[in-house]
């Protein structure tokens, strides 16, 4: 555990781009101009407003899921429901697969009043596009992965537990460590398609004009693909996936309806900056890392006999052990997202500054960002405890700083006040 949680804060130092002009020690701009400055008070009437709607089901949808684990998995409830499908089934991985089942769906069922609730907000805010029939294919595809992936992985430490027991947790986090960079591979290739129709973007200017953006940036692009998203919503993005071979540019429809074909390059411009930083394969390798350590603190809880016993469990090789094992698992990661965004808004503003050094645009990319900010209702102000835990990018205002601040050290032209009316 030691030299896993030391060779985890080693890479985070080392990978992450604290700076995000030399990817080293500098902090992101503390001082923002005003919001009136840059958006007028109906679009930050706006704002408000949808996040007053939105934030208590999504926040509550998050914490429910939590609440439920834990109560399933440290007390004798999940074991309970695990048992009840089990004493008929004799071979113990379909007791796993089975009881993984039992709690897995106990946990959606018991959130799906708060998934609908946050549903029916972004329904009546015309953020959500699809019919009740889309959204519960999706609500199913997302169960069934969760499912699946649950199920593979407590299916192996369970085997590792009953061939090794003592030594089950160094095998764990081996493989462990080895599915998380298999996973980010097969992503882009397996689960993307379950949730999106890719078809390649039609021939013509912009096509040409984003691959001879990314040939530029030295990034090698197979293709630019164009994602049907406006099925499921009105909210904009692009994004660039995949590694070496299957690398594509991916654009969402409801970006290409709205957005001028320099606001794309643009957004596309910020999204170059990840592949070229490796930034998914740097945050595979430390997430591998990361799990490995989790594995270890997994085997040293479920060596506390107390623990068991409150979980109703007799062992680590008792297939009744899932519902703790998910609980255990949802309670880290967790407890690991205020590190997990940090890293992450660190990232975000060094691709906005490597957009910046690409297209040279700082005005046009200020605009762009006030722009999705504005047509995605964004909170431009988050609470600090909400943006502790769940701002995975800097606010609007905070990337209109960065941009601002990148312009004046290359002694360009400032960039002005971008609100629109009083």
């Amino acid at each position: 555990m030691a030299a896993l949680l030391t060779g985890l804060v080693v890479l985070i130092l080392l990978t992450t781009p604290w700076s995000p002009w030399a990817r080293t020690s500098v902090l992101l701009p503390t001082s923002t101009a005003p919001l009136t400055e840059d958006f007028d008070r109906t679009e930050i009437a706006s704002s408000v407003a949808f996040q007053q709607l939105v934030r208590a089901p999504a926040y509550l949808t998050g914490l429910a899921g939590l609440v439920v684990s834990a109560w399933l998995g440290l007390t004798r409830t999940g074991a309970r429901i695990a048992g009840r499908l089990l004493p008929r089934v004799r071979r113990w991985w379909l007791r796993v697969v089975l009881g993984t089942f039992a709690v897995t769906l106990a946990v959606r069922i018991l959130v799906l009043p708060f998934d609908l609730w946050l549903e029916f907000v972004r329904r009546d805010s015309g953020v959500s596009t699809q019919s009740f029939a889309g959204w519960a294919g999706d609500t199913a595809i997302a169960f069934a992965v969760t499912f699946a992936v649950t199920a593979a992985l407590l299916v192996g430490m369970l085997a590792l537990v009953r061939r090794f027991p003592r030594w089950w947790w160094a095998l764990g986090s081996a493989i462990g460590a080895g599915m998380v960079v298999a996973g980010s591979f097969a992503y882009p290739v397996l689960v993307e398609p379950l949730y999106n129709h890719f078809t390649p973007m039609p021939a013509g200017q912009l096509r040409t004009d984003l691959l001879d953006l990314a040939a530029r940036d030295h990034v090698p692009v197979k293709d630019v693909l164009v994602a049907d998203e406006s099925r499921r919503t009105t909210r904009l993005n692009a994004y660039v996936s995949g590694f070496g071979s299957t690398r594509r540019i991916v654009v969402y429809d409801t970006l290409l309806a709205d957005a001028t074909p320099d606001q794309v390059r643009l957004i596309v411009a910020h999204e170059l900056g990840h592949a070229k930083h490796n930034d998914v394969l740097r945050g595979t390798v430390v997430g591998a890392v990361g799990v490995a350590a989790g594995m270890v603190a997994l085997a040293l809880l479920l060596d506390s006999a107390r623990l068991r016993r409150r979980a109703g469990v007799g062992s680590a090789a008792d297939p009744r052990v899932v519902a703790l094992v998910i609980a255990l698992s949802a309670i880290g990661m967790q407890a690991s997202l205020p590190l997990q965004n940090a890293i992450s808004r660190r990232i975000e503003a060094s691709a906005d500054v490597h957009a910046l050094d690409l297209t040279r645009d700082p005005q046009g990319y200020a605009e762009v960002q006030r722009w999705l900010a504005v047509s995605n209702r964004s909170d431009l102000t988050p609470a600090p405890v909400l943006y502790v835990f769940y701002a995975t990018h800097p606010t609007a205002p905070e990337r209109i700083a960065l941009i601002r601040s990148w312009s004046r050290r290359q002694g360009l032209p400032a960039v002005p006040a971008m609100a629109t009316t009083e």
